[in-house]
This record gives C-alpha cells, sequence and structure tokens, in this order.
C-alpha cells in the first residue's frame, strides 16, 4: 500500500516500522496491559521515495526525532487504539515531508514607480493642505 504525501511524493507501506509500546495516560487498567501507543521508524537516510533536497531538509527539521544514522523516530501515544495512534503517526511524518518538500519562493525586491511615487506625493500634499485648513487663523 502507498502513502500519497505531497503532489508527486509517495512513500511505500514497507518504508514505515511500527512497534507498539506502553502508552501513559486515560485507558484505565487497559493502559498497563495493552502496548497502544505506536512508533514509527522511517529511514529517512535510505529511503528511495525522497530526492536529495528533501532527504537533507526532513533529517534537519526533525531535529532530536532523528538519529545519528538518519532514522526519523515518531512515537505516538495521544489516543486510546494502536490504529488511531498508527494514523497519528503517519499523518505527522506526512507532514513533516511536506514541509522538507516545500520549496520557498524568494521575494523579488521591486522599487515603485515614478507614477506610484507621484501619487503618494501628490497625497501628502492634499492631507497637507487639509491640515492647513483646519487651522485657527490669528488675525488679531
Amino acid at each position: 500500500m502507498a502513502i500519497d504525501v505531497a503532489p508527486g511524493l509517495v512513500l511505500q507501506e514497507s518504508e514505515l516500522v511500527f512497534t507498539y509500546i506502553l502508552a501513559s495516560g486515560p485507558g484505565g487498567q487497559n493502559v498497563n496491559k495493552v502496548a497502544t501507543a505506536a512508533q514509527l521508524r522511517f529511514d529517512a537516510a535510505r529511503s528511495p521515495s525522497l530526492c536529495d533536497r528533501t532527504r537533507e531538509r526532513l533529517i534537519r527539521l526533525a531535529g532530536s526525532r532523528a538519529t545519528r544514522e538518519g532514522v526519523i523516530v515518531i512515537t505516538a501515544r495521544n489516543f486510546r487504539t494502536q490504529q488511531k495512534n498508527r494514523e497519528d503517526a503517519i499523518g505527522r511524518l506526512s507532514e513533516l515531508i511536506r514541509e522538507a518538500a516545500h520549496r520557498q519562493t524568494f521575494r523579488v525586491k521591486t522599487r515603485p514607480g515614478r507614477a506610484a511615487r507621484q501619487r503618494r506625493l501628490d497625497g501628502k500634499a492634499h492631507r497637507a493642505g487639509i491640515k492647513r485648513g483646519r487651522r485657527v487663523s490669528s488675525d488679531d
């Protein structure tokens, strides 16, 4: 099965390794007996789905979630079921990859044209005239 992360970027389910661990938090007695927290491991350094630029940026964005070998570890324990925690972990990984794959558009600096400068000056002169008209004349 494939996971559609971004346009033109698809991860294979075989690239994800899940382990289930005991979770803290709500769940009553169940919390001590059932391993509901999902731990997702994704080997970003050796993933054939990622280009070099995305791979490097992903590992950098992952920060402390990435090991020295380039494996990203995401632990999801927000929900009471394995399935929901698994989906949460996949969603968080997808969001991280989407952010790494996004190319930022750089702003091209421009300057105002002659007409725009003239409009600005005309507006300032108009405003100054209005304020000049409000002054109280001292013709005593």
